[in-house]
């Protein structure tokens, strides 16, 4: 873990006006590296380590992430693409909104998308190995995370004005109206885009959208950050409770959204049908700490919205991630109209 003294140079700075429509960076290009070495070195440097071997990459359309070893464990260096560029902004904001429960970063640059974590440590998925005492832990987990988002609330509109995307119901059937218009990132009628038959069915939904989105944004339940990816890879099991990471799909919305991919995951992972009691009793351990405020059928009512609207949410998140012209990007492109296909899958809970 970083120095909890992390010099302020060290930490987010508002990322410039036009920061979404700067060029994707060259990662292939010696120069990019160079110029990435040495802003690791240098923060490294400023809390007294350095890098001691040479760096393990990964890349994806979106992001290239590197192990650096240093003579004082690893960490982790992130850059990531004009379409999820808002995430090192985030994070910094998050380290400072709820310490303690993501990683602080040893430094963040927002402008260029650049991130430098310390190592977290095992994951959900790691530390069980997908036995099924996984699912006490989500138990335990999914209440800590809907704490995080409730503390993050009041500061949504900080973490709209740093950047990160406006997913909140309100904003969604323009958003919908928009994607539908976007033919390319649909696929249409390629065979593993949407059909023309699709198609139509997704356009004459989105007065039925709308309205979901309308009762949703009637809840009664505070737009915050909705990681929009929350599974088992992305939750660290530290001692002294959990912290949550890879944010780079992130949103600001309602949050029960997070249910989503949350119920899908835990699902596939161990066999469980649509409706299965585990499911419920994932479903409302994650509700309980709104319990304060609202009846439990208004929170189960608002989470089966929740999840049917944020089905729309990730497939803009899959469209922002695969910006650029990494060749690569083809490999993951049936994301997009995938997720909208899912607007008429039966609900998980």
């Amino acid at each position: 873990m970083t120095d909890a003294a992390t010099p302020p140079a060290d930490r987010a700075a508002t990322p410039p006006a036009d920061w979404a429509a700067t060029p994707p960076d060259d990662w292939t290009d010696p120069r990019w590296r160079e110029s990435a070495l040495d802003w690791v070195g240098e923060h490294l440097g400023r809390h007294g380590r350095r890098v001691a071997g040479p760096v393990e990459p990964r890349v994806r359309p979106w992001s290239l992430v590197w192990r650096v070893p240093t003579d004082a464990g690893d960490v982790w260096f992130k850059a990531n693409n004009p379409g999820t560029r808002h995430e090192a902004a985030l994070l910094g904001a998050l380290a400072r909104l709820v310490p303690g429960r993501v990683l602080d970063p040893v430094a963040v640059d927002a402008g260029r998308g650049w991130s430098l974590l310390p190592d977290g440590g095992p994951t959900l998925r790691g530390a069980l190995g997908g036995d099924r005492g996984l699912l006490p832990r989500w138990e335990r987990a999914l209440p800590a995370y809907a704490d995080l988002q409730r503390a993050v609330a009041p500061a949504a509109g900080e973490l709209l004005a740093l950047g990160v995307p406006d997913h909140r119901p309100e904003a969604l059937p323009e958003l919908f109206g928009a994607l539908l218009d976007d033919e390319e990132s649909l696929l249409l009628g390629a065979e593993d885009g949407l059909s023309a038959e699709a198609y139509g069915r997704l356009r004459a939904h989105r007065s039925a959208f709308a309205e979901d989105c309308r009762r949703l944004a009637g809840s009664g339940v505070a737009p915050t950050v909705q990681h929009d990816d929350l599974h088992d890879g992305n939750v660290f099991v530290a001692g002294d409770g959990y912290r949550f990471f890879d944010w780079g799909d992130a949103s600001v919305a309602h949050p029960f959204g997070t249910l989503l991919v949350t119920l899908n995951s835990v699902a596939d992972a161990f066999g469980l049908p649509e409706g299965d009691p585990a499911l419920a009793r994932l479903r409302d351990a994650y509700l309980e700490p709104w319990s304060d405020g609202h009846d439990r059928a208004t929170l189960r009512e608002a989470a089966r919205l929740a999840v049917r609207v944020t089905r729309v949410s990730r497939a803009l998140s899959w469209r922002r991630a695969l910006q650029g012209a990494d060749p690569t990007r083809a490999e993951y492109a049936a994301a997009v109209p995938g997720w909208l296909q899912e607007l008429f899958a039966p609900d998980p809970i």
